[in-house]
């Protein structure tokens, strides 16, 4: 009898194909919690030193923890749902960006096109997925806010919190900064968990508004992103959350795997800071 060869079939070769599809996204997650190589030449002690930041800085945070309050934010949160601010490409938003110095970050100067450049610059050299080299090239383009509508640079950049509920020593220059506020003394908003509730999930809790609140929202529903990218932009400025242990109270299950992607986020943003500004001319990809 002629010895007979079965050839796998149309649907064997499709679960084959989906089972390595499968496994690059996994490799491609793995890829984002190695720990960042770029770095470790640099003194990262010198990074976020808040008692010897410039009068600029402290004025920032005094009036910041003064007028984010709760009826602020829900405001903002309307006006965003209701009002078209501008259409422009990315690279247009990155551009317009090169004007913009952040006056609250104590680290650099230099504007937020070369801060974005720098920080999607070294995610690419250290080799990370494409989608969180995309991550760390718009990260901060919420920061355009400041020229639609902002009412400073208060309700733009500035590390965020939770209004709602009562302000953590954690958050930079603590408590004490935010005794103006018309929410610390409030019967509901100075208690440890105000409107919300143990374990209720940061999904559904309020951070300050500014440029990560807004381009979270913006991406969530505009983008394929992945949870673990839409994390990073939202929680980047969330230091009291991801660097002190703050509000973790709040946290549910995703919240922990959230975690991690944004401390793996966190180094490319913050130390790729003192890199020699890239060339954005010799980035840009012509059209």
């Amino acid at each position: 009898m002629a010895a007979t060869v079965a050839f796998p079939g149309v649907n064997m070769f499709e679960a084959v194909s989906d089972d390595i599809d499968n496994i690059n996204v996994i490799k491609g997650q793995e890829d984002i919690y190695e720990k960042s190589k770029f770095d470790q030449d640099k003194d990262t002690t010198t990074f976020r030193q808040f008692n010897d930041a410039c009068d600029r800085v402290k004025s920032f945070y005094a009036q910041q923890h003064t007028l984010q309050t709760t009826a602020f934010n829900l405001k903002a949160r309307e006006d965003f749902r209701s009002k078209t601010r501008a259409e422009m490409t990315v690279w247009e938003a990155l551009e317009k960006l090169d004007t913009f110095v952040d006056e609250c970050d104590p680290d650099t100067q230099e504007s937020q096109l070369t801060h974005l450049l720098q920080t999607a610059e070294a995610l690419r050299n250290d080799g990370k997925p494409r989608w969180m080299q995309l991550v760390g090239l718009i990260h901060d383009l919420g920061k355009l806010l400041f020229f639609y509508g902002a009412k400073g640079q208060w309700d733009v950049v500035g590390d965020t919190f939770p209004v709602g509920c009562a302000f953590d020593d954690r958050i930079v220059f603590g408590t004490d900064s935010f005794k103006d506020n018309e929410d610390y003394d409030h019967e509901v908003y100075k208690t440890k968990f105000g409107i919300y509730s143990p374990g209720i999930g940061l999904d559904n809790v309020m951070l300050s508004w500014g440029h990560d609140e807004y381009l979270y929202h913006v991406v969530k529903d505009q983008s394929t992103i992945p949870d673990e990218g839409l994390a990073m932009i939202r929680y980047h400025s969330f230091y009291p959350w991801h660097r002190e242990g703050a509000y973790r109270d709040l946290m549910n299950e995703k919240d922990e795997a959230m975690l991690k992607a944004v401390l793996a986020f966190n180094p490319y943003d913050l130390y790729s800071k003192s890199d020699a500004p890239p060339s954005a001319q010799e980035l840009k990809v012509s059209r």
